[in-house]
């Protein structure tokens, strides 16, 4: 997969404190910023170099007890693998497509592991440009108020938080995305225990993983403002 590279800083859409991916109830809003188009992909047809069918079984970590993955009831193109990927994007750039449903981690020599990704459903996807803030083993959940207007069972959890478990909605791991004035976009990249999810619009706007492939990408990335996110709808 080719990425044409002339880049623009793209805005992230507005709106973004009605997503179910808010952990902090302090976080800062967004940024006003102009939504620009998102860079082009030019098809290319895709090598690949290693498939990662038996990542997927039951694993304990930091105590919790995650199942394994029926990983042959999930289509093969979501399944962790290194693919030939060209782009002038320095390694350790996450690329994520969400129309494909793609999360791309540039490594060197032209590859990336590619990743499968649920998004958020139609009225919560956005686009943009951010980086790794910081990064968060089993975190806790705390949806935000819009969340609970709309979904009166989570309310409980809008300022206590629900706790670390298989069955939090971050999973085991998440990274916070900022944009580039240090603030708090409200979106996250998160583990989920919704594996069937993994190449649907389901989530509430942010950009959900299977477990075992977080984690995994949780062990790549490094927080700060070179880890750069670029987001793109098409």
């Amino acid at each position: 997969m080719r990425i044409r590279n002339a880049l623009t800083v793209l805005g992230l859409f507005s709106a973004l404190a009605i997503t179910g991916c808010s952990t902090t109830s302090d976080a800062q809003k967004t940024a006003d910023a102009t939504p620009t188009s998102a860079p082009v992909l030019t098809p290319a047809s895709v090598e690949t170099a290693q498939i990662f069918d038996d990542a997927y079984g039951p694993v304990t970590d930091a105590g919790y007890a995650l199942p394994g993955i029926p990983i042959q009831k999930v289509n093969p193109k979501f399944r962790r693998q290194i693919i030939s990927f060209e782009t002038s994007e320095r390694p350790g750039t996450i690329i994520v497509n969400t129309k494909e449903r793609f999360l791309y981690y540039v490594l060197p020599n032209d590859k990336a592991i590619r990743y499968g990704i649920g998004v958020g459903k139609e009225g919560f996807a956005w686009q943009g440009q951010a980086y790794i803030a910081w990064k968060q083993e089993w975190p806790t959940w705390h949806p935000p108020k819009e969340m609970a207007a709309r979904k009166p069972e989570v309310a409980k959890y809008v300022e206590n938080g629900m706790g670390p478990s298989i069955s939090n909605p971050l999973g085991a791991r998440a990274m916070y995305l900022f944009n580039e004035k240090g603030q708090d976009t409200l979106f996250r990249i998160h583990g989920s225990p919704e594996w069937a999810s993994i190449g649907t619009a389901a989530s509430s706007g942010c950009i959900r993983m299977i477990n075992q492939d977080v984690i995994d990408l949780y062990s790549r990335v490094l927080p700060g403002k070179a880890t750069k996110v670029i987001v793109q709808q098409s």
